[in-house]
């Protein structure tokens, strides 16, 4: 019976220190601290930063087709407001690159999405992955999600084209700084 409680002693006095010791290693090695785009950032003494992935799509190419026949396949109002909206999207850079994942137009930079345009029954949506972060005077941005807001566009119902356009660029922008920025 001795022998069971000297055995539990040191099981627990083990569990004890191994988990100190844990906790003191974490502090001495790693420090958090909160990273820009509200990403969780972990620097490690040595100065190597770790942050969250970023959302990647694989097969987007400069010009893909199926983004093409997606864009015919939306004719009249609608349609029109998506491929202007599109256009703009295609517009920010050279290395804008599109992609059709889940039934919508995707605007990337590389392979990391920016932006997007999806249409629906009576309306047009201009997305954001990181919409969120992005500074909207002028109020046109909806949605409550952690990351992701869009702007909703209806035939007829005039819209901040200015406004618009610059929350465009400014996606484009912090998705291009979040990408350089690791």
């Amino acid at each position: 019976m001795a022998w069971l409680l000297s055995f539990v002693d040191i099981y627990l006095g083990l569990a004890f220190l191994g988990a100190v010791g844990l906790i003191l290693l974490l502090v001495a090695r790693v420090r958090y601290t909160p990273g820009p785009h509200c990403f969780r950032v972990w620097q490690m003494r040595s100065g190597a930063i770790m942050r969250a992935n970023l959302l990647r799509f694989d097969g987007a190419k400069e010009r893909d087709p199926a983004v093409e026949r997606w864009m015919k396949g939306h004719p009249g109002e609608l349609g029109k407001i998506a491929r202007r909206w599109f256009a703009a999207m295609r517009e920010c850079g050279d290395e804008v690159r599109e992609v059709l994942h889940d039934g919508c137009a995707n605007a990337c930079l590389g392979d990391v999405p920016f932006g997007y345009v999806g249409v629906f029954a009576a309306h047009v949506n201009v997305g954001f992955f990181y919409g969120a972060a992005l500074a909207d005077p002028a109020g046109l941005l909806q949605g409550s999600g952690k990351r992701m807001r869009h702007v909703k566009l209806k035939p007829g119902v005039p819209i901040d084209a200015a406004a618009l356009g610059a929350l465009i660029e400014a996606a484009y922008s912090d998705v291009k700084a979040r990408v350089e920025n690791g």
